[in-house]
């Protein structure tokens, strides 16, 4: 898992390796594109689609802001389309709340803040609390204002926290729709976070220039912080689930002391917890993600803050143990929160929790549920554990060791060419319209999560990308991690010379 140690032993450090060749040494570099140009692709194409598969996790934008300013509907207009729920009253956003952009060519997530609802504590303190939980997980920040109202205190309160928590910022004066409204976003000047970029999120204008902008403060990959920022550093591990499943008790388990509030009551955990246990000799960081308090009027709200809360531990992890209520059907929020963790990239491990409790038939339901419900993650470690009793507790660690291992697994070009070159003579791609389009020759340009561009004849078909997954777990492994693969398909125009 020696991340400075290359598969054929040269060391990280030249920089060559990391920044102009995904995860090639530079022999191994050669040697592709010179098969690239035999077989007639653009090397500047070929060049791009290494370096865009091996960056890493993208950067993180978060989009903050106080109740009904247009976060959602800026998000909106950031993404290219009408995903973030947009309504004219607050708290409206739902499940999902990070979503994948472009701009001028790079790619980057977004977090859209823009559900919350107001609590006994007040105004003020909700969003604050909705702000800190994105901009935690973020690498840069949209604030956004309503230039037609001007700063608020709420707004104010929301720029200490921004300069305390010292991520670079832009700051959006929405709602100018005309020349007019530019100078009630002049006014914003006053919040001392530099010069207000005045937009009209609903109709578009002035969000090229901020976006321009958002890409200046934005870093190209966002810093690693895996690993405790040093060689040797406790390895990062988000404990995830749907409220009440037992968190808190698993995180008590592990560690072997009451170290979190464990009650029946789903949420008694109110921030993350990050703990340092010492498990067979070695130091993990848990991150307990539990934390919603669950009061009926709250509901909707309460379901938002999983959601985002969730969304920022995952991205600081490296790996997310995600707990099951084995005693209950697995839920929609369950598979969503599978989703989110494997969309992130991060290694998973699957903990089916309070196995104690369940008898013959329910344990015979459960394993249909989990072949029909989590199918789409059937490569990862699974552990059968009680977090009352610390039933195969032992188990975790072995389990959390295995997916890490997958997560950092790399195949040689040459070894995974031969594997492709195989496949493809005992498996043809099936023929369409007439023609039989072939993978050509391919390379793993990533780790963390192992991301594969393959070059191809051809339009590859869905089916035919996944069965190309499923073998390359079967041959290689792979337990554990997500694989991405991206197909890059030569242009019509012969084999240069």
């Amino acid at each position: 898992m020696n991340d400075h140690i290359q598969p054929d032993g040269s060391d990280a450090s030249d920089g060559a390796y990391e920044h102009d060749h995904g995860a090639l040494g530079d022999a191994e570099y050669a040697e592709f594109m010179e098969l690239a140009a035999e077989e007639g692709f653009d090397l500047e194409d070929v060049e791009g689609a290494i370096e865009a598969a091996g960056h890493g996790p993208l950067p993180v934008l978060a989009v903050v802001g106080r109740p009904n300013v247009g976060k959602s509907t800026l998000v909106n207009r950031i993404i290219g389309r009408r995903e973030a729920v947009v309504e004219d009253k607050p708290g409206v956003t739902r499940d999902r709340v990070t979503y994948e952009a472009e701009w001028a060519g790079r790619r980057f997530k977004v977090v859209d803040t823009g559900g919350w609802e107001q609590d006994v504590l007040g105004i003020d303190a909700s969003v604050a609390a909705q702000a800190e939980y994105a901009i935690e997980a973020a690498d840069a920040v949209v604030f956004v204002v309503d230039a037609k109202v001007g700063a608020t205190d709420t707004d104010e309160a929301v720029v200490r926290l921004l300069r305390k928590a010292g991520k670079p910022v832009v700051l959006c004066a929405n709602k100018v729709d005309g020349p007019s409204g530019e100078a009630d976003a002049s006014y914003l000047w006053s919040l001392g976070l530099g010069e207000p970029h005045p937009v009209s999120a609903l109709h578009g204008r002035g969000t090229g220039d901020m976006l321009d902008q958002v890409l200046e403060v934005l870093p190209e990959a966002p810093r690693e912080t895996f690993g405790g920022g040093g060689i040797g550093g406790p390895r990062r591990i988000a404990l995830i689930g749907r409220p009440n499943v037992g968190k808190s008790s698993l995180l008590n388990k592990v560690a072997g002391e009451e170290r979190v509030v464990v009650n029946e009551l789903a949420g008694t955990t109110r921030d993350p917890v990050d703990e340092l246990i010492e498990l067979g000799g070695v130091t993990w960081k848990f991150v307990d993600t539990a934390g919603i308090r669950k009061r009926v009027h709250l509901q909707q709200g309460a379901d938002y803050y999983a959601s985002l809360r969730t969304a920022a531990a995952v991205e600081k992890a490296e790996v997310a143990v995600i707990l099951i209520d084995g005693s209950e059907s697995v839920s929609v929020q369950d598979q969503r929160i599978v989703t989110m963790a494997v969309e992130a990239g991060r290694a998973i491990v699957m903990a089916y929790n309070k196995w104690d409790t369940l008898d013959e038939e329910r344990r015979y339901y459960l394993e249909r549920e989990i072949e029909t419900e989590l199918g789409q993650v059937a490569w990862a470690p699974r552990v059968n554990v009680s977090a009352r009793t610390g039933r195969h507790m032992e188990k975790l660690v072995p389990a959390i060791e295995t997916a890490l291992a997958g997560w950092e697994t790399r195949v040689p070009t040459g070894r995974l060419n031969a594997f492709l070159g195989e496949l493809v003579a005992a498996h043809p791609h099936p023929v369409r319209g007439g023609k039989q389009p072939r993978i050509l020759f391919g390379t793993q340009a990533g780790t963390k999560p192992p991301r594969f561009v393959l070059f191809a004849s051809g339009f590859i078909e869905a089916g035919y990308r996944r069965f190309i997954e499923r073998r390359l777990r079967e041959e290689f492994g792979f337990d554990g991690t997500p694989i991405h693969i991206s197909v890059r398909v030569r242009e019509k125009r012969g084999k240069k010379k």
